[in-house]
C-alpha cells in the first residue's frame, strides 16, 4: 500500500502542476490533466484493472491489443525524451556574432506585454546590447483583444528601453511561428540581410521556431532564450510537443 501512495502523490502532484497554469487553457494542460487524473483512476483502482488486463490477455485479440498498447506508450515516451533532448540543446545555442536578431511576439494586454512577453524582450534587450551591429526585427501581429499589434508592442517597450528605433523593423502581420519567419524574411531579404539568424523567444520554444527557420532557407540558427514562469513550464513544454508533432507532418 505504501508503494501506492507514492505513485498517487507522484500522480497528483503532476496534476496539480498542470492545473497550475489556469487560467491559461490550451493543449498541453488539457492532455496534462487528462493523462493525470487517468493515471490517478488506474492506480487507485490497479486490482481491477490487473483483473481486467488478465482476462483480455487470454483472448488472442486481447493479448495483441496489450502488446500493441503497450509498444505505442514505450514509442511515445522515447519520442517525447527525444524531443525534450533537442529542445534543451536548442535553447542554449547562444551566437558568437550575429546580424540579424528576430523577436518572436506573444500575447499583449490592451497596448503592454504580458509577463511572457517582457521576459522575452528583456532578453533581447540583452541580444541587442551584446550585438550592436546587428539589426532587430521585432514580428508579431494583432490578435483579435489586443489593441495594437505584438510588434508595435515590442517596438514601443524596446524604445522606452534606450534601444536606437533605426535598428527595429516592425513585421506585423504573422499569427503563428510560421509566419513570423516567413514574413520576416521576406522583410529582411529586401533589406539585403542572409537568412542566418538568432531567434529570441522562450526556451521551449527555440526548437521548434529553428526548425521553421532552416525550412525556409537559413543555414545557421541561434538562440537567445527567455526563461518560462516555472508554473506554465510543464504546459507549453507539453504543448509544443505537439507543435513539433504538426510540424513533422504539416511543415508549419
Amino acid at each position: 500500500m505504501t508503494v501506492k501512495y507514492i505513485i498517487l502523490a507522484v500522480e497528483i502532484f503532476m496534476l496539480i502542476t498542470f492545473l497550475a497554469a489556469f487560467p491559461v487553457l490550451c493543449a498541453g494542460n488539457i492532455a496534462g490533466i487528462a493523462s493525470s487524473i487517468f493515471l490517478i483512476i488506474i492506480t487507485q483502482y490497479h486490482e481491477k484493472f490487473l483483473r481486467m488486463l488478465g482476462t483480455l490477455w487470454k483472448k488472442n485479440y486481447g493479448k495483441a491489443t496489450i502488446i500493441a498498447i503497450c509498444i505505442a506508450l514505450t514509442a511515445g515516451i522515447v519520442y517525447a525524451v527525444i524531443l525534450s533532448y533537442k529542445m534543451y540543446r536548442a535553447e542554449k545555442n547562444k551566437p558568437d556574432k550575429t546580424e540579424l536578431i528576430v523577436v518572436l511576439g506573444c500575447q499583449v494586454r490592451g497596448e503592454r506585454p504580458s509577463r511572457m512577453l517582457r521576459r522575452r524582450l528583456d532578453t533581447a534587450y540583452k541580444a541587442i546590447q551584446e550585438h550592436p551591429e546587428a539589426l532587430c526585427v521585432v514580428s508579431g501581429g494583432k490578435g483579435a483583444d489586443e489593441k495594437i499589434s505584438e510588434a508595435e508592442c515590442m517596438k514601443r517597450y524596446l524604445i522606452d528601453k534606450g534601444v536606437d528605433e533605426d535598428r527595429i523593423v516592425m513585421e506585423d502581420r504573422s499569427t503563428s511561428t510560421f509566419e513570423n519567419i516567413k514574413f520576416t524574411f521576406e522583410i529582411t531579404d529586401k533589406l539585403g540581410y542572409g537568412r542566418d539568424i538568432t531567434i529570441v523567444t522562450d526556451a521551449f520554444h527555440q526548437y521548434r521556431a529553428g526548425l521553421i527557420a532552416k525550412s525556409q532557407g537559413a543555414d545557421d540558427v541561434t538562440a537567445y532564450s527567455a526563461q518560462t514562469e516555472a508554473r506554465f513550464l510543464p504546459t507549453y513544454w507539453v504543448r509544443e510537443w505537439m507543435g513539433l508533432s504538426k510540424f513533422f507532418l504539416t511543415g508549419h
